[in-house]
């Protein structure tokens, strides 16, 4: 079935890496949005079990994204251009998103508030809750534009899995979201707005790599350090930070052996 949807997505792309990035992350971006919508559930459930659903998510995007982060971007990075230049890319890519965490103010659902003191009160706390999850995506968008412009079904694999871990992250921006403004409209609009950041990203990524073997790689290994900087500083202590390990760690798993299965399947 995963082949015939990705011979389906290939097809509509005609072959174009950049039509075929925006249809897989406006996949990931529909699935971001219906974890978004499904805050009308989760806010009739208990507390306690919540969150170890939401835990389980996370370890699951963790486990996804590190796969990713080597099979689909990394080692073909290695691949084009060797180690020294993709160490490169991987190390500025963690670097930037390093910065853009430290500069930009965001609310973490268990951590809290980081970012700039002078404008903690100045923001809403659902913008906060939005743009930490729209910092989480920006390297998923990433990923996704790169590693198309390397194979389009590779891209297409790291796409369907990534969009796949979008479904608990759209609620994780948007139950906060709901829990403060009690608007359902709200909630799922900033959770729509969330997934949509990862469209712009796969496309600008496409771009910045149509320069040729080396600038392909550098995009490539740039993804892979940003998203192994989100899912070491940021997914992972969330997801192990409300007493649920055992259930995050069983959706890292999860997720692993997903990201892997699809890549080996369709790659």
């Amino acid at each position: 079935m995963m082949k015939e949807l990705t011979a389906v997505l290939t097809g509509l792309s005609m072959e174009n890496p950049l039509l075929a990035a925006l249809l897989v992350s406006l996949y990931a971006a529909l699935t971001t949005t219906l974890g978004g919508i499904l805050v009308v559930l989760a806010r009739k459930a208990r507390e306690g079990r919540l969150e170890a659903l939401l835990d389980v998510g996370m370890g699951f995007s963790s486990g996804v994204m590190i796969v990713a982060s080597f099979t689909s971007l990394l080692l073909p990075a290695i691949d084009l251009a060797g180690l020294p230049t993709s160490l490169a890319g991987f190390t500025l890519g963690a670097l930037l998103i390093h910065v853009v965490n430290k500069l930009s103010p965001h609310e973490h659902l268990v951590r809290g508030y980081e970012g700039p003191e002078s404008l903690r009160r100045k923001i809403k706390a659902a913008w906060l809750v939005a743009i930490a999850v729209i910092i989480h995506n920006l390297p998923e968008g990433m990923a996704i534009g790169a590693s198309t412009a390397y194979s389009i079904p590779l891209g297409i694999a790291t796409g369907l899995a990534i969009g796949l871990q979008d479904f608990p992250e759209g609620l994780a921006v948007s139950l906060p979201v709901y829990a403060s403004t009690g608007s359902f409209k709200l909630a799922v609009a900033l959770g729509a707005l969330s997934g949509l950041s990862e469209v712009a990203t796969a496309l600008i990524a496409v771009l910045a790599a149509g320069g040729g073997a080396v600038t392909l790689a550098l995009v490539l290994a740039f993804a892979a350090g940003a998203m192994v900087y989100v899912v070491s500083h940021e997914a992972l202590p969330e997801s192990h930070r409300s007493g649920h390990e055992a259930h995050a760690t069983l959706g890292f798993f999860i997720g692993f052996l997903v990201m892997l299965s699809l890549d080996v399947a369709l790659s």
